[in-house]
């Protein structure tokens, strides 16, 4: 990752889809959802976090929260990295 972030520019064109009306949308490349679909679908819930308190060094969280919004997600990411790495 670099030390900065920069937001990279959309290339989408946002003002075509804001004009864009519902009929004008092609949907040739998706499946058609039948009812039937749902059925089989299975609803996964992300695992309850565990409020903890811990202690790092100032400059691994000045790092991780120069990188944005998320940075304790993206601590936590890390961590099951390195446990999923390890456990094998």
């Amino acid at each position: 990752m670099n030390k900065t972030s920069t937001p990279q520019k959309s290339g989408t064109d946002w003002a075509r889809l804001r004009h864009m009306k519902d009929e004008d949308i092609d949907f040739s490349d998706i499946p058609q959802i039948d009812p039937s679909v749902f059925k089989k679908m299975v609803i996964r819930m992300p695992e309850k976090k565990a409020a903890l308190s811990i202690r790092l060094d100032p400059v691994v969280i000045t790092w991780f929260r120069t990188q944005g919004k998320g940075y304790q997600t993206r601590i936590n990411a890390v961590l099951r990295s390195y446990v999923e790495a390890h456990s094998h």
